[in-house]
């Protein structure tokens, strides 16, 4: 799991370091864009400014105190530090503001120069501009005097106004302090990342000890869900998963420990009669073989209705749902006990062998209990559909009403009077579970029970 840690760390990394690269080489395209940009635009400033003052400016030939007190003048006027140069380089002269912001303050800017327009002197941001006559006329940029925080290399001007963050310290306005800058905040990113990357592995290390523990027989152990991401939705799945896989393991180990006590009885009185067959009367033989029939259907009833409950437990939601016609089904088998049914005619959407079971199951279990004539009613509205069994048996004490549809519980004193293993009404209550439906037990009028088995009204063939 930590390899999966480093590698999901690694990827946020690298994805963030490309994305720093790619957006730090666009920005400084952008920078670079807006300088020319903004140079250009400078530039040609600079040598109108140079046109206009040159057309007021005295002669070549005129004295250096006259050129003085023209070029002053305008630097006063236009407020812009103002140089002027013969055509040999010797300085004439330079205002006071040019002398402060310039580099070099004891000689003139070491600048290109150009037979026409501005040409930019990056070291001092003057612009030189040449005059039709021979002299260069220096125009220094408005702005900060080097030195005065930034150094002569300082390009911090240079950048457009929207790079101008005040937040940012101003040596690292500029190319150089972009990238520390990106620099800073890659690392930044990738410390807070680790914390995070590391959670969610240390998440999934926790769900697969989980994982883990279940499948080493923990059937009962669950995992902390702990949030409400897509991680906690697979936690809660294996939660779900977990419970319904323990619920199916536990009832089947309680079936099958119930089956094995179950089978014990029909197989020792089997044997016993089988032991008892060879020396027994002849007529004391035809009741040995009855028994041993008897014993044996016993034994094929209880491996039928323990099968039955198996796949009804391993096909919670594959129950077929054709239509029925449910009071037909009812009537055939109350047919088989010369039963009474009453009611009309109600739909159902179910599985026919599954239901006829359930059926069959309440009519026998009333036959076996109930010791006399079995009432059957059908009752339907718009919702559900109610198949009522009553007899006039002993009736079950309110307190049992819910036990008796547990599997293999049979009522005290009945399991060896009426027989049975005791399944009937489990398989009763799985099958209306499976319909969406359910059983109870109620106490009848005047004495016995009714067994009410519901089921949602369907679209059946008499519906």
């Amino acid at each position: 799991m930590k390899t999966l840690t480093l590698r999901i760390y690694l990827t946020v990394v690298v994805v963030l370091l490309l994305f720093a690269a790619v957006s730090g080489w666009l920005f400084q395209q952008q920078i670079e864009r807006e300088r020319s940009r903004a140079d250009s635009m400078l530039s040609e400033r600079m040598a109108a400014w140079g046109d206009l003052i040159q057309r007021s400016l005295p002669g070549k030939d005129a004295s250096s105190e006259e050129q003085t007190a023209a070029l002053l003048d305008w630097s006063q006027r236009l407020r812009l530090p103002l140089a002027l140069d013969d055509a040999q380089g010797t300085r004439i002269v330079t205002s006071a503001s040019f002398a402060e912001r310039s580099a070099e303050p004891s000689g003139p800017p070491d600048g290109p120069m150009a037979a026409d327009g501005a040409v930019r002197d990056r070291r001092n941001r003057a612009y030189a501009v040449s005059l039709e006559d021979g002299r260069t006329l220096w125009v220094m940029r408005p702005g900060r005097r080097p030195g005065s925080g930034a150094g002569p290399g300082d390009r911090r001007g240079d950048l457009p106004p929207w790079f101008a963050l005040p937040f940012v310290p101003p040596a690292w306005q500029g190319g150089t302090g972009l990238i520390l800058l990106l620099s800073l905040l890659f690392v930044a990113v990738a410390a807070g990342a680790w914390p995070v990357v590391n959670r969610l592995t240390r998440r999934l290390t926790s769900l697969r000890q989980g994982v883990e523990q279940f499948g080493a027989g923990e059937l009962s152990h669950r995992v902390d869900v702990g949030g409400s991401d897509e991680l906690a939705a697979v936690a809660t799945s294996f939660n779900q998963a977990a419970a319904r896989i323990e619920a199916l393991v536990r009832s089947h180990q309680s079936l099958l420990a119930n089956a094995s006590h179950e089978l014990r009885s029909p197989l020792a009185r089997m044997r016993m009669a089988v032991s008892m067959l060879d020396t027994a009367p002849p007529a004391q033989r035809e009741g040995l073989k009855r028994e041993i029939d008897q014993n044996v259907a016993e034994l094929d009833a209880l491996v039928e209705e323990v099968l039955l409950a198996s796949r009804l437990d391993a096909a919670r939601d594959t129950v077929r749902r054709d239509p029925i016609d449910l009071l037909g089904l009812v009537a055939e088998e109350a047919a088989r006990v010369s039963a009474r049914v009453d009611g009309s005619a109600a739909g159902v959407l179910g599985d026919e062998r599954l239901l006829r079971r359930a059926v069959r199951n309440l009519i026998d279990n009333a036959q076996r209990y109930g010791g006399g004539a079995i009432d059957i009613v059908l009752a339907t509205d718009a919702q559900v559909v109610e198949v009522r069994v009553c007899d006039r048996g002993p009736g079950v004490p309110e307190a049992l009403c819910e036990r008796i549809f547990e599997a293999f519980y049979r009522l005290p004193g009945h399991a060896e009077t009426a027989g049975g293993v005791g399944l009937g009404l489990s398989l009763v209550k799985q099958i209306a579970e499976r319909h969406s439906g359910r059983v109870r037990c109620e106490p009848r009028e005047g004495g016995g029970s009714c067994f009410v088995l519901s089921l949602p009204a369907g679209t059946g063939a008499g519906g």
